[in-house]
């Protein structure tokens, strides 16, 4: 009996230790993952198509893989509310390629590295935000949850990840 109190006991401080802790990047297997985040662009927010900033805000995703070709077709990029963007053409990365995911409305190009999301409304927000990469099937390829106070040590409006 004695046991079995002591393994419900740990159990349930495992269990409030996980409720209870911050939220920190999962950890996937993926070879792609958000290398950062542009998520305050520069100067006075306007999502205005014309004249705008939004295409200043932005996500770069890069290839770890050593030798691997990923396709970003199909991989999804969201945020804590649930706005997404779908990666719907094709979009090869080599191995230690990136490309960066804009605001805005643009031509896509491979050979410059960039993919507009069409759509001039900010994704990402000036004060925290969680952002989470899906791969085509809805599994995690990586997740970062962030706040300007506490991961925007410069005030620059970008943060860096797995550099």
């Amino acid at each position: 009996m004695r046991m079995r109190l002591v393994l419900t006991a740990v159990a349930a401080v495992g269990a409030l230790a996980a409720v209870t802790s911050p939220v920190q990047a999962a950890e996937y297997t993926s070879s792609l993952k958000i290398k950062g985040v542009q998520y305050d662009a520069p100067g006075t927010d306007s999502n205005k198509c014309s004249g705008g900033n939004t295409k200043n805000e932005y996500l770069t995703i890069k290839n770890y893989a050593r030798s691997a070709k990923i396709d970003l077709k199909g991989y999804v990029v969201k945020d804590a509310a649930g706005t997404k963007y779908t990666f719907t053409a094709s979009h090869v990365l080599e191995p230690g390629d990136y490309v960066k995911l804009r605001g805005g409305k643009g031509t896509n190009s491979d050979a410059g590295n960039v993919v507009y999301r069409q759509n001039c409304n900010f994704l990402w927000n000036n004060d925290k935000d969680t952002i989470h990469f899906l791969k085509p099937g809805g599994a995690g390829a990586d997740s970062h949850a962030y706040t300007k106070r506490a991961n925007d040590k410069d005030g620059n409006g970008y943060i860096g990840y797995h550099n």
